[in-house]
Formats: C-alpha cells, structure tokens, sequence
C-alpha cells in the first residue's frame, strides 16, 4: 500500500474533499430524447457489471460520489470540461471507474454528462452499459459519421453514451488525427455546459493513450491496489506529463 500513497502524492493538483448527498432525483418513467438513440439499459445488466444504479447499495455508491465531488470541484474551479480516464496496465478497473463516474454526475441536479469510448482497440463502455457499440467513433473518424447519429442514451438521464464502435487496428492514428481533435474541439463546443468524460486504453501498453492525452484538459489515473507497481505508476505519469492530472484513483483498496 505504500507505494501507492506515495504515487498518489505525486499527482498533480490532487486534492481532497468530502462527499456530498444522495446521487440525485429517481428515474421517473422512460428518457426522452429529440435526436440522441435511447437504449435502456436492463438493471440486471448494471448489476452484473456494477454499473451504479438507483438499486445500489450506499456503500457501493459512497466512492463514486466522493471522486465526483473531487473532480467536478476541481474541473469547475479551473472551467475544464473534458477528462480522460485511464490505468498504467490492463484490468484496472478504468472502464467501471469511467462508466460510475459519469453515470454519479449524471444523477446530480442540473449535471450533463457525454462519456465516450476512446478504446478504439478494445472498446467495452456498451457492453457495460448493455447497448448496441454499433455505429460509434470508429465511424466518425473513418467515415464522417454524424455524431448526433452515434450518441446512445443508457436510459438514465442526462447520460449520452458515445460508444467506441468496431475495433480499429490503426487506433493510434485514429486518436491522433485532426479529426479526433476536432471531435473534442466540436463536443466542448456543442455542449458547453456538458461534462466530458473519455475512457481511454492502458497508457503504457499501447501509444493511444499518450497520443490522445493532450487533447483533454486533464486526466485521471486508476490503480489497482496491490497489484500496480509504483514504478510503472511513476511511468504512467511520465507519459501523461504534458497534460494535467487530478490525481490517482485506488481500485480496490480497503480503506
């Protein structure tokens, strides 16, 4: 364990805050939406993936509110919008992290939150959420989809779902592209007063990562406790270094 609080002494502008009330107002009847495709997703599901829910036990539920108070205090103090979520190693727990925390905003009053599959190489949000990851950005980036034609809402509220699309070999270039980067440009745009949240791929297993990193204002770092060394905690900083980072997320920790 000590490895880890010293990595996490080393973020950068990471800070504490205590958590506030309840996530926020229940879902009442089916989400309604003028463009943007609603795929509800089953509860079973969620459950399955745990993927937070208006069933979820505080004590599941407790964590994420506390990381979105950390990072919506952080954000907001600094008017940053869009946030890349990402592990130094596979299996960390980002994907869950990523899909809880919007999903936490999401179910605060007046929150907005887009959440976007950037792990073009193995894209998993949609199975999380169980929705089709059919057309996605795979599709906006090699065939100049619209993107209001790719949007899902999972059936919570003030949640859109950008999901990954087909796995794309030459990933890399995709997140590197002009293309990409005007993505983002179009989304802070578009909705301004909409957080954004990207699921990235492990930055130390692959480019992607490092490529896409300063396209956003800042990002966010998943260990998993026990198992991420601090050397390669240390390495996922260096490599995200041109980029701001909010601090370290401790997946599976006691305490």
């Amino acid at each position: 364990m000590d490895y880890i609080e010293k990595a996490v002494r080393k973020a950068k502008n990471a800070q504490q805050f205590k958590g506030s009330g309840r996530l926020g107002p229940a879902l009442e009847g089916p989400v309604q939406y003028t463009h943007t495709k609603v795929q509800p997703a089953d509860q079973e599901v969620l459950q399955a993936n745990r993927i937070l829910s208006l069933d979820a036990p505080e004590s599941w539920a407790e964590p994420y509110k506390i990381l979105r108070t950390q990072v919506l205090h952080t954000m907001e103090e600094r008017n940053w919008k869009t946030l890349a979520i990402t592990s130094p190693g596979e299996s960390e727990g980002k994907s869950v992290t990523a899909a809880n925390l919007a999903v936490s905003i999401a179910m605060e009053f007046n929150r907005t939150v887009l959440l976007i599959d950037a792990n073009l190489r193995r894209p998993s949000l949609h199975q999380l959420f169980g929705v089709s990851g059919e057309p996605g950005l795979r599709d906006y980036l090699l065939s100049r989809a619209k993107l209001s034609d790719l949007l899902v809402n999972p059936g919570i509220p003030d949640l859109v779902l950008l999901p990954a699309g087909r796995k794309a070999a030459n990933s890399s270039e995709l997140l590197r592209s002009p293309l990409m980067k005007r993505l983002v440009d179009e989304v802070k745009h578009r909705y301004p007063e909409r957080m954004i949240i990207f699921d990235l791929p492990e930055v130390l297993a692959k480019a992607d990562t490092a490529a896409f990193a300063p396209y956003v204002d800042a990002t966010l770092l998943v260990v998993e406790t026990g198992k991420t060394t601090k050397r390669a905690v240390q390495r996922a900083f260096d490599h995200l270094s041109d980029t701001p980072n909010l601090g370290v997320v401790l997946n599976k920790a006691r305490n």
